[in-house]
């Protein structure tokens, strides 16, 4: 366990960027190790609807964990979970929770600062976060990975996105740094000249989400990110494909 916690930090490169082609269970995690996967990532929304269910939590955390631990069985990599605002909003709970998840063996997870079932969606305050964060940490030791995701670019348009927006992320970027965390998630920022000041600003190695119509893989190395995750894309693909397939099977 110990060579995999190492592995996979190192694998975080600014510039050469970990590519994470997000799965949800085991078979789609042995499909994406065959075809070259460094390393393993889930995307909740995709473990959750993969399951019948909604992403913010709506599937049981003993669902959760238990598909995290078929995953890890599954394969010889490093597997990161998506383990959205950690079922809690107590940190000593919150703590508890992520070393549950741990104990499946994964070697990190991604963790939020949105509210969870909050409306409007609404961010934790910068402090309140980071003592999740710090209380996790004390919790699962100093190699676990935790990959901070800030929402501040989910909870506003992306023609919205300004200079002032990205001096806050690069405030909890800090914070989050000082509490324990081992990256910064940024989904929902797509502007490349943004992107790169907060490469340049963060303390931690970057991660950015992929979609379709986001800028290329290139593009968003050349700002400095150190990990490109694809998020729900892989599972919709799996699914269109699926459904295409069966709509030609019953013509």
């Amino acid at each position: 366990m110990s060579d995999k916690f190492t592995a996979f930090a190192k694998l975080h490169v600014p510039g050469q960027p970990l590519i994470l082609f997000n799965v949800w269970d085991a078979g789609s995690a042995v499909a994406v190790e065959r075809a070259g996967a460094k390393a393993l990532a889930t995307g909740s929304w995709s473990v959750a609807a993969a399951q019948g269910s909604h992403d913010a939590e709506a599937l049981p955390i003993d669902l959760a964990l238990a598909n995290a631990t078929r995953i890890v069985a599954a394969t010889d990599l490093p597997v990161s979970i998506d383990f959205e605002g950690g079922y809690a909003s107590d940190p000593g709970q919150t703590a508890a929770n992520v070393s549950a998840l741990a104990a499946t063996g994964a070697i990190g997870c991604n963790f939020e600062d949105q509210v969870i079932g909050a409306a409007p969606r609404t961010l934790y305050a910068i402090a309140d976060q980071a003592g999740r964060i710090s209380a996790i940490r004390q919790a699962v030791g100093p190699a676990f990975f935790i990959n901070a995701r800030t929402d501040i670019f989910l909870v506003a348009p992306a023609d919205a996105h300004d200079a002032a927006m990205v001096d806050a992320a690069i405030d909890r970027a800090h914070a989050y740094a000082d509490a324990g965390a081992s990256g910064f998630f940024v989904p929902g920022l797509v502007d490349l000249a943004l992107l790169e000041r907060v490469c340049k600003a963060s303390p931690l190695p970057v991660n950015f989400m992929a979609f379709p119509g986001a800028p290329a893989a290139d593009a968003v190395a050349a700002t400095g990110v150190a990990r490109i995750s694809h998020g729900p894309g892989p599972y919709r693909l799996a699914m269109k494909a699926l459904a295409d397939a069966a709509r030609a099977a019953f013509a």
